[in-house]
């Protein structure tokens, strides 16, 4: 039956096919490891882990239930069980007691359950449904309306495809690795992704996936009736980096009635200092700060008007930002543009945190041969193009930093002219080279399609079903744990630590008290470092019991206490 296998009726039943899930029966036990996991299950449930699995997943009559595997994959993304072969190493019976049953699944077990689980690619459906209530719930909030794109590149150290290679900042290197585009609210929160395999590009990704799901999903959008009466409203805001800075797609977007806010890539001259003026602003996380700020309109090449704004730095930078928001005062539009940064820290954070990088399957996919793809041949000319306007650049640099500051005299008259023409000389063969590249590089076709491409440049992609899955539950569990990061924020004098302290309460043991006359569940966790701590986890505590969950399958209340405290208000 294997270790900690105490329910033998059962499990015979399920290995005959008589059996369509365990039954629950929590019993009391002290000292759970990992017991700490259940106060995220009120968040958990709230953010959707549950919803919507009936009609999008389903499994085969036998031991574990569906709802069986999703707790189990949201407890193990909280308590940092990054890699599934690491319950190799774990008590399976102590897990087991948290979903009150005699044991989890072996790790082969798991990867059975989940593969029978996407096998009807409903993952990106269940993804996309929960999608659009979260946005629904956003709206509730400041951060309605922005949406921010950006996106991560997934490093592949395989050696079961060839993928491209893309350029991993992180890294410093070019390595095998597919890109996910990421949309996130204006605190962070993740809504969706679109992964590629071929990357096409932040610009094509917007226009082709993004945007339009954005335009049928977004709520609360103005009528057209209110569209035409005010020719300045948008339906919603994008905010990007410079990879995706584009006269014509803004202006695309401005027929649409979206705006865009990015960074300028061309900025030119500083503005003068007189022109900026001190502004206090509430940042997204709510600090308040000073900034330097100024704006003014600007006319892009393509004749789009567009809103200018500056922020100064201490030490002279000046930061320029566009936005084709016609309405929304400078200062929140700043505040927008350089929010942006708090996606670069979510990637960092579900990277260090949640293994976001990390492969949950080794299955491979073939490509469409419709996919439009960078052509390799341009791709090496246009390559060599670059290689060599820099080289010229750096020449022309040289060739007019050599002066003559000394006497005029014959040896070194001389040798000033023969560093010149040496240079010259370099300079107009990079010229040609440059002119001849271009040529080439005109009448080669930028994109093809991966029908195309010679057989031995071809290769698969990995499977992405189990990705929307997989990376679904961590965004359950990542807007789980903000969400009761925020209920202990305000009781704590140094905020930031406030999911510092939520990794420590996950991995902390409880007691579990079962009272099945009363029909109630006690979660009794033990204590943490100090005295402060124990008054913000009793807040927390008041906080859960509020929601009156019940745990699922069951029809047992959660009540929440901490081992033995009483606070002495």
């Amino acid at each position: 039956m294997g270790v900690g296998a105490t329910n033998v009726l059962a499990r015979v039943a399920a290995s005959l096919g008589k059996l369509n899930g365990v039954e629950i029966e929590f019993q009391p036990c002290a000292d759970v490891p990992y017991g700490g996991v259940i106060f995220a299950l009120p968040a958990l449930l709230a953010n959707g882990l549950l919803r919507h699995t009936d009609e999008n997943f389903s499994l085969p009559p036998g031991y574990y239930t569906t709802e069986n595997i999703f707790l189990i994959l949201g407890f193990l993304a909280l308590a940092r069980i990054k890699v599934m072969e690491s319950l190799r190493y774990c008590a399976p019976g102590e897990w087991g007691k948290l979903l009150g049953i005699d044991r989890i699944p072996e790790v082969k077990t798991m990867r059975q359950k989940i593969d029978t689980l996407i096998s009807n690619d409903g993952g990106k459906t269940w993804s996309a449904e929960l999608c659009k209530e979260w946005m629904a719930e956003t709206c509730e909030t400041k951060y309605e309306g922005y949406y921010y794109v950006d996106g991560h590149v997934k490093v592949y150290y395989g050696k079961l495809t060839q993928l491209p290679k893309h350029y991993v900042s992180r890294e410093r290197l070019c390595l095998k690795a597919t890109v996910d585009y990421w949309v996130n609210a204006m605190d962070s929160q993740p809504f969706f992704l679109v992964n590629k395999a071929v990357d096409p590009g932040l610009l094509q990704v917007l226009k082709n996936d993004i945007v339009p799901r954005l335009e049928s999903e977004v709520p609360n959008q103005p009528t057209e009736e209110q569209l035409n009466l005010n020719k300045y409203l948008h339906r919603f805001i994008l905010v990007f980096d410079r990879e995706a800075y584009s006269p014509d797609f803004m202006k695309e977007m401005k027929e649409k009635r979206i705006a865009c806010m990015t960074y300028n890539k061309y900025s030119g001259e500083d503005w003068k200092t007189y022109e900026f003026i001190d502004c206090q602003i509430k940042l997204a996380g709510g600090e308040i700060t000073d900034m330097k700020l100024a704006e003014r309109g600007t006319m892009l090449n393509n004749g789009l008007w567009v809103r200018e704004i500056r922020k100064l730095t201490d030490n002279g930078h000046q930061t320029s930002v566009l936005a084709t928001d016609y309405i929304t005062d400078f200062k929140p539009v700043a505040v927008a543009m350089f929010a942006r940064w708090s996606q670069e820290l979510f990637f960092k954070y579900m990277i260090n945190q949640y293994n976001l990088d990390r492969l949950m399957t080794y299955q491979l996919e073939s490509i469409p041969d419709t996919t439009q793809i960078v052509n390799p041949e341009f791709r090496k000319i246009d390559t060599e193009t670059r290689s060599s306007i820099s080289k010229l650049n750096r020449k022309l640099k040289e060739f007019g930093a050599i002066s003559l500051t000394e006497d005029i005299e014959p040896d070194k008259v001389e040798n000033y002219q023969k560093q010149k023409s040496k240079i010259q000389e370099e300079i107009l063969l990079l010229k040609k080279d440059i002119e001849e590249l271009k040529a080439r590089r005109k009448i080669i076709s930028r994109h093809i399609t991966f029908q195309e491409l010679p057989q031995n440049q071809r290769f698969d992609r990995l499977s992405t079903q189990s990705k929307y899955f997989i990376d679904t539950i961590k965004m359950i569990a990542y807007r789980a744990e903000t969400s009761m990061a925020n209920i202990i924020r305000d009781k704590m004098s140094h905020s930031d630590e406030a999911r510092r302290l939520l990794q420590a309460i996950y991995n902390t043991e409880v007691d579990l008290i079962p009272d099945k006359e009363n029909k109630t569940l006690t979660v009794r966790l033990h204590h943490l470092a100090n005295r402060s701590t124990d008054e913000i986890l009793s807040y927390l505590c008041e906080s859960l019991n509020e929601t009156q969950t019940i745990y699922p399958g069951t029809d047992l209340k959660l009540i929440y206490k901490l081992s033995s405290y009483v606070f002495q208000k």
